[in-house]
């Protein structure tokens, strides 16, 4: 029989569904907008909705369990949510127990920078490594770790928030109030706002004919850089360097043999890789210098893929 599950990918703005077989391999996926207003009971009912839009009866005969990933922090062990900025009313809530006594599968909960580096490293970028680094990069920066051929957690299955490590003393202000984080950087949300301050700058510029009048974003950067319009193209070099800068520290840190970049800013990852090569080179010791950075290969999917891999594989056997 086929092996199945089911991946969730919570956000606050949408979720997602997708059922999955053992090879990776999205047989099906569904979205909504997340009713943040409605709380964990809303958001649950949409989970079940989901879920039946995605599996047949069938495959929910042939299903391992539902993983479910969202940003934290989060206890992974325990599979309940502390805390989501994004998600109000979240607090404490025990969303595996909560869900697998709903659907009477197996539920786990898992991070979704944690949930998409196993994907990657199952099925992606970083597969057959045994020191592996994601981050993804979009609203916020998040990030996971395998580190001699093992997934890391850490205290509460709370490891690698990457995007907290400090570029500057002071400078941007960060989501979670501290000044100069990576995150503050070079996050998405950062690289819009220089997009805005750019299309006053440059009011004849392509990228201000693309906003159209509307708050630039960084996929606006992209699109106006490959078509070589000059202020997207400084502002994409801008943003490779603050990355690079970054992942520097990250490298020194985890000593991978590969970091995968993933995340909405990475859809502009071939106009920003040579700097970023250029940049870890200029900041890195000698023996982390060439280390290569690379697109995710999964793109959006490798949450979705990695939470529903975690129940498949049964990683959680493998914690010490």
């Amino acid at each position: 029989m086929a092996r199945h599950a089911i991946g969730i990918d919570l956000g606050g703005t949408q979720v997602r569904a997708a059922l999955v077989d053992v090879s990776g391999t999205v047989l099906k996926r569904a979205a909504t907008r997340t009713d943040v207003k409605g709380g964990p009971r809303a958001v649950m009912a949409q989970f079940q909705d989901l879920i039946r839009q995605v599996a047949d009866n069938e495959s929910l005969a042939t299903l391992s369990g539902i993983g479910v990933c969202m940003p934290g922090p989060l206890d992974s062990r325990t599979g309940t949510v502390i805390h989501v900025p994004t998600l109000p009313g979240w607090e404490d809530f025990p969303l595996a127990d909560e869900l697998a006594a709903t659907l009477g599968r197996p539920a786990v909960l898992e991070g979704d920078g944690i949930a998409a580096c196993y994907g990657e490293w199952r099925f992606g970028a970083g597969k057959g490594l045994d020191h592996l680094l994601y981050v993804t990069v979009s609203t916020g920066i998040g990030g996971g770790v395998v580190s001699d051929g093992r997934l890391l957690h850490g205290r509460r299955g709370m490891t690698a928030h990457v995007g907290h490590i400090r570029l500057a003393r002071g400078g941007l202000r960060c989501s979670c109030g501290a000044l100069g984080c990576f995150e503050a950087f070079a996050a998405g949300t950062a690289l819009d706002g220089r997009a805005r301050a750019a299309v006053l700058q440059h009011p004849g510029s392509l990228l201000a004919a693309l906003a159209d009048g509307m708050p630039a974003t960084a996929g606006h950067v992209v699109a106006a850089a490959r078509q070589g319009d000059a202020a997207a193209l400084a502002l994409i070099e801008e943003e490779a360097s603050y990355l690079g800068e970054g992942l520097a520290s990250l490298i020194h840190l985890y000593s991978p043999e590969r970091v995968v970049m993933g995340g909405g800013v990475s859809q502009g990852f071939d106009l920003m890789a040579d700097r970023i090569h250029q940049t870890i080179r200029a900041n890195a010791l000698p023996s982390f210098r060439e280390v290569p950075v690379v697109k995710a290969a999964l793109g959006d999917n490798a949450g979705l893929v990695g939470a529903a891999a975690l129940v498949m594989f049964d990683e959680r056997s493998d914690r010490g």
